[in-house]
């Protein structure tokens, strides 16, 4: 379900006040200066989709600004993807700054400092992202904040077109779909991202680019219960000691990651109402567990409760 917000029917006095907590409550703790006064207009549609949001922002003159005060006063670490819509708008991050037309998108990290900007009216279509759902695809994104993706490549228009038509259609997508397709977006996002990956240093570089291979491989291959670590090495092209060394750069292991990933595909499954009819066990096999009672137990170790209590939980909400 679709929420929007709007400063409309605020006094003047109140307007841009207003806007500070909107922007606050949809997307994470920022600071808003504008030169409009009591002439400040601003609205936004917020809608879930998945673990992530797709929210359209419009809005007059204004500088935003994420500090390193409100970030130590959250808890929140997202990735914002802002599409250009209308008017221009600039982003200000990591020593970078670039600005985003129409047809042309950027991301920003909730975790560090950044700076927004826009000159008069614009209008920009965010996906709201939770930063592991990212970081699972691609690793050394602090590299390509800021950085302008448009038209000039085929990957970064397929991009920005797919996400732009998913939200649009964000609030007639059943759950089950919603989160399907937004993993589908961010894993498009990434892949337009691994092409900017920075040249220098070339290992570095490599290194990144190999890492997204691997968990690459490794979400296309969940679903099968033999999947191991000298199978996944092998089919890479890399020792089954590098792959352990590529993931130790996240503090995890290859079977701590499979299981993570396993896990995190079963809670989504069995929090899906259009799945309701499948039993437990099901889902658990379908994404590659082979013994119930392990399931049961790691799944209450990572989530806190049983496979059967968190559907019913889920469900019930």
């Amino acid at each position: 379900m679709s929420v929007h917000f709007t400063t409309d029917a605020a006094p003047g006095y109140r307007r841009l006040a207003l806007w500070q907590d909107i922007v606050c409550d949809v997307y994470v703790g920022l600071d808003c200066t504008s030169s409009r006064g009591s002439d400040f207009h601003g609205a936004v549609t917020r809608t879930p989709l998945g673990r992530a949001a797709c929210s359209e922002v419009s809005s007059d003159q204004q500088r935003v600004r994420r500090t390193p005060a409100r970030i130590a006063r959250s808890h929140e670490e997202y990735v914002l993807i802002a599409l250009g819509k209308h008017g221009v708008g600039s982003v200000a991050q990591d020593g970078r700054e670039t600005v985003i037309h129409p047809g042309e998108f950027a991301i920003y990290d909730t975790t560090r400092p950044y700076e927004l900007r826009f000159d008069d009216a614009f209008t920009q279509t965010i996906l709201q992202v939770p930063r592991d759902m990212l970081n699972r695809c691609i690793a050394g994104t602090e590299a390509l904040t800021a950085i302008s993706f448009g038209s000039d490549r085929p990957l970064s228009k397929l991009a920005h077109d797919f996400v732009c038509q998913l939200c649009q259609s964000a609030d007639r997508i059943a759950p089950a779909q919603a989160t399907r397709l937004s993993e589908q977006a961010v894993d498009l996002v990434a892949m337009a991202l691994a092409e900017r990956l920075p040249a220098q240093p070339a290992a570095s570089t490599h290194r990144a680019a190999l890492l997204y291979r691997l968990k690459a491989y490794i979400r296309a291959h969940l679903s099968d219960p033999d999947l191991s670590l000298a199978e996944t090495a092998g089919a890479l092209g890399i020792s089954p000691r590098y792959v352990n060394d590529l993931l130790s750069d996240e503090a995890t292991s290859f079977q701590r990651h499979v299981l993570k990933e396993r896990l995190s595909r079963c809670a989504r499954d069995l929090a899906s109402p259009m799945l309701a009819h499948r039993q437990v066990g099901e889902i658990a096999f379908a994404w590659g567990f082979n013994d119930l009672s392990h399931f049961g137990r790691v799944f209450r170790e990572h989530y806190g409760a049983s496979p059967r209590e968190w559907r019913q939980n889920k469900l019930a909400h």
